[in-house]
């Protein structure tokens, strides 16, 4: 079983930054593929970022490549995502999640457990 928390979130201008910060419970955080997600008003839930149970390899949504980093800490159970040049189209919820394949994964239906999401809003 594993609980996430986001925090992080909030309103900022088109080019600022913003660091979303995901708290784990449990004693087998070590054993999950982490990821965020977003979900844009009135559209479906897209993968922005993902991580194997490492943290030693990443990989990203094609609409924040180069502009977002996804980190891991693994004795802090904790997940980041650094985000740059943030742009009126990055505004939606964050969730971050966690998946039994450790490999991590892009697909939505293949994480287990989900936070409660945190709101991004990017004014133009």
């Amino acid at each position: 079983q594993v609980q996430l928390v986001e925090s992080g979130g909030g309103l900022v201008q088109a080019g600022d930054s913003l660091r979303l910060s995901c708290a784990a419970s449990g004693r087998t955080f070590g054993n999950y593929g982490m990821g965020w997600f977003r979900q844009p008003p009135g559209k479906e839930r897209e993968f922005v970022a993902g991580t194997n149970w490492s943290g030693g390899s990443t990989f990203y949504g094609d609409s924040v490549k180069g502009r977002f980093t996804i980190s891991r800490d693994n004795v802090k159970k904790s997940v980041v995502l650094q985000m740059n040049s943030l742009k009126p189209e990055d505004t939606a919820v964050y969730y971050c999640a966690a998946t039994s394949d450790v490999t991590g994964s892009a697909r939505s239906g293949q994480y287990d457990y989900w936070g409660q999401g945190t709101q991004v809003t990017v004014s133009s």
